[in-house]
């Protein structure tokens, strides 16, 4: 990057820059090509979200050879705006230090290969897209976050288009295929759900498509695939970024030809079936990697949906817990306790890693023991560190002291509610190196 970086500390670092505006309104923002191949090209964001890379499906493509095809995505959130690298070849170096996630700033510095760009803020908004609708289906919720949602499922309800679901475990994507479905003109046909991670891959091309008698040693009889099944319905495939590479081609012809073929079998079978899928990755990332096909990535995200994590939503944690005690068949003295205002706000408290998941299992655990009680306090295993040895050894250093650097200062600042001078004693830190790490990695 030939653009020098800007000094953390000179720049007014404890606070990120803020993407809403009055009324649930979006901030537009805009980025500007400063070098590379695009120097001088800008783009005005028209949603909250805008991926960066050389593939054409991106709303910034940049053909520049040292860009991957899905590099980073700049994404409005609540807290400010905030940049994700998506597992690129080159990395995202936001205003001088590598990053995976961070908030940007007015001005901030973004440099994806050798191209560089500039981030500003416009003064222009754009509304949000909120459902009236405080229930999809199976889903419920009142916050803005879950009835953006509701808006994005409402408009696949109505469509025949294929829909991508992604979101963390338990955040209920098999739900939200469902209620599709349930909304949708195919809602009297049958509803097939595949898991692709659940088997091999020869198992899981007999289980997609069937197989004729003899097809292969064991195949004593001929078998209806889940396409065929599904015939007038939907399909729901689950954890699709699972499904083997050398099966990937055959899915892509079901989505551009509507057609199957058995193995064993030479004749092609119309397929009238919609496809829904769903993901707990994120599959650019597989296609930087060569794991996932950039075309099938580009045929199954016609309409993508992030459902959101339970911790981005607490104030819909008391509605979801009142369904969900009703649902378990909870004893009414139970019942009663578990819904005291106390307990519900203890629980919207609370973490919840396995989403609502998580929250049902733990209100059934409690109906059960007639106890309302907090989750217990469990460690999320922690991930083996990445270590990327396409990239040179000062790089990859640098890389992952800055993912450090951002999560201890972010857990330390949470911990004491952002009070600066608590967390610094605590974390045994000098008040000023700290406020330069917060400042450094986009931290409020």
């Amino acid at each position: 990057m030939s653009s020098r970086p800007r000094d953390p500390a000179s720049a007014r670092v404890t606070q990120a820059v803020g993407g809403r505006a009055h009324g649930g309104d979006y901030r537009q923002f805009r980025l500007t090509v400063l070098e590379g191949p695009a120097a001088g090209a800008t783009f005005s964001s028209t949603g909250p979200r805008c991926s960066i890379g050389s593939h054409p499906s991106n709303d910034l493509v940049i053909d520049d050879p040292t860009v991957s095809r899905f590099h980073s995505e700049i994404a409005i959130e609540d807290r400010g705006v905030e940049v994700r690298d998506l597992d690129s070849q080159n990395g995202t170096n936001l205003d001088g230090v590598w990053v995976t996630s961070a908030f940007v700033r007015e001005g901030s510095l973004l440099a994806l290969g050798h191209t560089v760009l500039s981030f500003g803020l416009t003064a222009s908004t754009f509304p949000a897209l909120l459902s009236d609708a405080t229930r999809f289906g199976s889903l419920i919720g009142e916050s803005p976050a879950m009835r953006a949602t509701f808006a994005l499922l409402e408009r696949a309800a109505a469509s025949h288009a294929t829909v991508l679901l992604e979101g963390e475990t338990g955040t209920g994507k098999e739900e939200a295929a469902l209620s599709i479905h349930a909304a949708s003109p195919r809602a009297a046909g049958p509803f097939v759900v595949v898991d692709c991670g659940a088997m091999p891959a020869a198992l899981l091309e007999s289980e997609l498509f069937g197989h004729e008698k003899g097809a292969f040693t064991g195949a004593a009889t001929q078998r209806t695939g889940a396409f065929e099944a599904a015939g007038g319905g939907t399909v729901f495939l689950d954890e699709i970024g699972e499904l083997p590479l050398e099966l990937q081609p055959k899915l892509l012809r079901v989505l551009e030809r509507r057609e199957i073929r058995r193995l064993g079998s030479n004749a092609y079978r119309p397929a009238d079936v919609r496809v829904i899928a769903a993901t707990h990755r994120d599959l650019r990332a597989g296609v930087n990697g060569e794991t996932f096909r950039a075309d099938l990535y580009y045929r199954l995200a016609v309409l993508r949906v992030a459902l959101p994590p339970l911790r981005a939503r607490p104030d819909d944690i008391s509605a979801l817990a009142r369904h969900l005690v009703e649902q378990i068949g909870a004893p009414p003295a139970a019942a009663a306790r578990l819904l005291e205002p106390e307990f519900l706000a203890s629980l919207a408290r609370s973490a919840w890693p396995g989403n609502v998941r998580e929250l049902r299992n733990h209100l059934e655990r409690c109906a059960v023991f007639e106890q309302p009680a907090l989750p217990d306090p469990i460690a999320e295993p922690r991930a083996p560190t990445r270590v990327d040895i396409r990239v040179p050894y000062g790089v990859a250093r640098a890389r992952l002291l800055a993912e450090f650097e951002r999560a201890y200062a972010d857990e330390l600042l949470r911990a004491h509610d952002g009070n600066l001078s608590a967390a610094a004693r605590a974390g045994g830190l000098d008040r000023v190196h700290l406020w330069r790490l917060a400042g450094r990695h986009g931290l409020k």
